[in-house]
């Protein structure tokens, strides 16, 4: 156990790292943004901000994430992180907007920003998230993807504003600073709503991304001694830890020794599953299941 607290202090480390490095770069952006009248400056150091607050918070609730359980949350308080992945796509998409707002118009009449003071900032852009991403990059949680992800797309973008900025630099063209703005905004928006997706399915407790649900099912229905199974339930607490809970049903007859046996083969199907927590309530035939009941009257999903 005392590795995956490592883990996790390690990434709470790399996280405070990132969120001070990102921190005090965008305080520089922004004034850099507005001095050198440049959009595409100002929206990465929208984005910058966006990251910087994300970074706080996933800081500040991947601390409190690694709490144990206590009497109101008995799972403890992994979910949290989740909480702080969802907080950040929605500033970011509301930033996004923000910023489309401001760049479209310049399309129209585009204004000359400082291409020299442009490159500077660009350049320190990519040393700094550069160096944030080095800090992040290997973290499990949902929380670290989206993290490490946001940082890529800041060296990304950085490395878009600095090759737009040389142009500017040798040739008179002020309208490729809007298009850069809203080229690396748009790209923002489309992966943090991607992102959102996978945030809100897990708050909605779907099924983890790549495992069979249906094939987990039929492995534990061919068991010998299992009659059927009901009440199979399979939900991500943060995206990295999962639980599971199954009811099999055995012949009236089943010994100790063969229910011991399932329960051992159950554990061997889930195996290659990260699971923090597993169920298995075994029932006899011929006995009074409410759960099963209250599910068939809810008409729910039934696995004979």
């Amino acid at each position: 156990m005392s590795h995956h607290h490592h883990h996790h202090d390690h990434t709470t480390g790399n996280i405070k790292v990132a969120f001070f490095l990102n921190f005090t770069f965008t305080i520089i952006e922004i004034i850099g943004g507005i001095l050198t009248n440049s959009m595409a400056i100002l929206s990465d150091a929208l984005h910058d901000l966006g990251d910087s607050l994300s970074l706080g918070l996933a800081w500040f609730l991947q601390k409190y994430s690694k709490k144990g359980k206590t009497k109101d949350f008995s799972f403890g308080y992994k979910r949290f992180s989740l909480l702080a992945a969802l907080i950040n796509s929605i500033v970011l998409i509301v930033g996004s907007v923000f910023i489309l707002t401001e760049a479209v118009p310049r399309l129209l009449n585009p204004e000359q920003p400082d291409a020299g003071g442009m490159i500077i900032l660009a350049i320190l852009g990519i040393i700094v998230n550069g160096a944030a991403v080095f800090r992040l990059r290997g973290g499990e949680s949902m929380n670290s993807k989206v993290m490490t992800w946001h940082l890529l797309e800041d060296v990304l973008g950085w490395a878009a504003v600095l090759a737009v900025s040389i142009v500017m630099y040798f040739f008179d063209a002020p309208i490729l600073d809007p298009i850069a703005s809203i080229g690396i905004t748009v790209f923002i928006f489309y992966n943090v709503v991607k992102n959102l997706f996978k945030t809100m399915k897990l708050f909605l407790e779907g099924v983890p991304e790549n495992i069979d649900y249906e094939d987990i099912i039929n492995k534990m229905n061919r068991l010998p001694n299992v009659q059927s199974t009901h009440h199979t339930h399979l939900w991500s607490l943060d995206g990295e830890h999962h639980a599971f809970s199954t009811h099999i049903v055995v012949s009236e007859h089943a010994t100790k020794n063969q229910v011991c046996t399932i329960k051992e083969q159950v554990k061997e199907i889930l195996e290659p599953i990260h699971l923090d927590h597993i169920t298995v309530e075994i029932e006899y035939e011929d006995e009074h299941c409410s759960v099963m009941e209250h599910d068939e009257e809810e008409g729910g999903l039934q696995h004979g």
